[in-house]
């Protein structure tokens, strides 16, 4: 039986939802920890008590929404922390006896497989009401969302060139004005990685590093330092297209015609993200409360009606703005292999970026 939770939506996107105090930097100036500002309580010292630490990728935007529901709802406060997947990631091995999270929340499977022995195994109450693919076979990889790659484009920078797919991105004229970021850092990015190697290589990623070099020749030098770096980045002017993933861009192109989404022709990844609790969690059972917040129907529902990111649960339709899965070249992974790749690939990619950036002329400046 589902537990209602009760779920408010807002009835608009004021920046109250955009705008958590910012508290405290942890580990690199890249790791911001955040709490919803109307919601947070106090000790008798005068000082923020957390009742749950959460570690997430996730834009602000999603986060402070639920976040400040899951609050209200249970009267547990909670301490966001705010990174790249790779950063949280790195904090999580840093430190494996002592956890400084209680929740990872984001990051794609593929990311999240390798180190999956760095958390609990936990099933969700809500797991019987997953689609079949997204079920918690693993006892540790509770799924949130389902995430496609797609190519963002900036209509008007884009001029006469036509994108339909990761071949048009090789267009000379595109050359410097594509936004990609560090597939170490950014979880969608490296997911473009696997995207494109299944493609190019027509099913066998070996196969396809042709293409990941021709791209990085056309990056121009260019390699940004998030994921919201890009499609932020396309959205303000500043690249005609970027590789990211739907939630990012749709929530632009949804309200900005001049912002378009490209699910690449050749053949697009639907991967899952998650929900995990690290091994050793201070607070394990108000952990496992989170985790059945998130993914149960409520916070599914908003995710997908008013955040355009698609749910996981079997009874959850996406927004009508985006097309069906069933209309898409989905394509088929070998995440057993690309777990175990993981880190061959993007030492890999970052060899081929380098060398790419060797070629290009100093210009004086």
């Amino acid at each position: 039986m589902r537990i209602p939770v009760c779920f408010r939506l807002p009835q608009q996107r004021s920046s109250r939802w955009r705008r958590p105090l910012l508290l405290l930097a942890v580990g690199c100036a890249a790791v911001i920890a955040a709490v919803s500002s109307c919601s947070a309580r106090r000790s008798g010292t005068g000082q923020k008590t957390a009742g749950l630490v959460v570690a997430s990728p996730h834009p602000l935007m999603l986060l402070t929404p639920i976040i400040q529901n899951f609050e209200n709802e249970t009267g547990i406060t909670v301490q966001v922390v705010q990174g790249g997947t790779g950063i949280l990631l790195e904090n999580i091995r840093r430190y494996p006896d002592v956890a400084e999270y209680d929740i990872l929340w984001g990051g794609s499977y593929s990311s999240i497989l390798p180190a999956a022995s760095l958390f609990e195994s936990y099933v969700s109450i809500n797991d019987g009401f997953m689609q079949p693919v997204y079920k918690n076979t693993e006892g540790t990889m509770n799924r949130f969302s389902d995430i496609p790659s797609v190519i963002m484009v900036n209509k008007n920078l884009l001029g006469a060139v036509q994108v339909t797919g990761y071949g048009s991105l090789l267009d000379p004229r595109l050359k410097g004005l594509i936004a990609f970021s560090d597939p170490e850092v950014s979880s969608s990015s490296w997911e473009h990685i696997i995207n494109m190697l299944y493609d190019a290589g027509h099913g066998d990623p070996d196969h396809g590093w042709w293409y990941v070099d021709a791209l990085c020749n056309n990056l121009d030098g260019v390699l940004l330092d998030s994921s919201q770096a890009v499609y932020a980045g396309v959205a303000d002017g500043k690249f005609a297209v970027g590789l990211t993933f739907e939630e990012g861009g749709a929530n632009y192109a949804e309200n900005d015609p001049n912002i378009g989404l490209v699910y690449m022709d050749e053949g697009v990844v639907f991967t899952p993200d998650g929900v995990y609790m690290p091994k050793n969690a201070p607070h394990r059972d108000t952990a496992k409360k989170f985790i059945d917040y998130v993914t149960g129907y409520d916070v599914q529902n908003y995710i997908s009606q008013v955040m355009n990111r698609r749910s996981v649960l079997h009874d959850v339709e996406p927004k009508s703005f985006l097309p069906s899965k069933d209309s898409l070249p989905c394509v088929a992974v070998d995440y057993e292999a690309v777990a175990a790749n993981k880190q061959k690939w993007i030492a890999h990619f970052h060899d081929l970026f380098e060398n790419s950036v060797k070629d290009i002329p100093y210009d004086g400046r």
